[in-house]
């Protein structure tokens, strides 16, 4: 009865991921993309034109992170000039950062845009509370997933809770709808200072597909610091863990 089990725990492989910072994603995960400009331009306008959050640029050359679906239609459509990598390194500390553009061989992490106090305060513990404003909940199962035995994100002290009262920061996920907009100001006023606020996926970055609903209220983007800026539909954990180590300075994007 045993040897059933034991088979099926070897299928399984190893895994508990022993280094956070060693982790390599497999090929069919798509990340970072590369851009290369002098493509073909019908084919560059094509992609632009069926991209459904108008993340493209064409004139000069641009992918805006912060509204890619991550869908590949564009590099599908203009392979010449689009290509998506699996490089998970992909945070920023500001909304700009997520700009890609061509000749860029990383998403840039301005770290003298970081709060002196979120390195000082919270460099060894860090308690945040999820907010989903109006998302479709994928953006929570991946965040869940980086408390698993895989990920364990746990050993670095840094942990989900319930209430916003043991909580130092608020990681925002979904458009943020208008029947959402003040339950997330309730949450995050009741965080005691120094907080951080984390914008985690593309519709929270954004506001994705629903950016220009008029059941969106994004007016809480505009009166509060975002101190880290994390794309993906939805947003994988190790774009998380990685964009959370540096900007506690446990990590330097290179």
């Amino acid at each position: 009865m045993i040897l059933p089990k034991i088979k099926v725990l070897r299928s399984h492989g190893r895994q508990y991921i022993p280094d956070l910072n060693a982790v390599e994603l497999t090929e069919e995960f798509r990340g970072r993309p590369v851009l290369t400009a002098g493509g073909p331009a019908e084919e560059l306008r094509k992609a632009a034109a069926l991209c459904p959050t108008g993340a493209i640029a064409t004139a000069p050359l641009s992918l805006d992170l912060g509204r890619c679906l991550f869908c590949g239609e564009c590099a599908r459509t203009a392979p010449g000039s689009i290509r998506f990598t699996n490089d998970y390194r992909m945070g920023s500390a500001t909304r700009e950062g997520l700009v890609v553009r061509p000749g860029d061989t990383f998403v840039r992490f301005d770290a003298d845009r970081v709060r002196r106090e979120i390195v000082s305060f919270f460099g060894h513990t860090l308690k945040l509370r999820e907010v989903c404003a109006g998302g479709d909940g994928s953006v929570e199962m991946e965040l869940n997933a980086t408390g698993n035995v895989n990920f364990d994100f746990g050993r670095y002290g840094v942990e989900f809770t319930a209430s916003p009262r043991h909580a130092d920061g608020v990681v925002l996920s979904g458009p943020v709808t208008r029947n959402m907009a003040e339950a997330l100001e309730i949450c995050y006023q009741a965080i005691a200072e120094p907080k951080l606020l984390i914008v985690c996926g593309s519709e929270a970055c954004s506001g994705g597909l629903f950016a220009e609903s008029r059941a969106v209220d994004r007016s809480f983007l505009e009166r509060h610091r975002v101190d880290l800026w994390l794309p993906g539909t939805p947003t994988h954990p190790m774009v998380f863990i990685d964009g959370i180590l540096t900007l506690l300075g446990k990590k330097q994007r290179k």
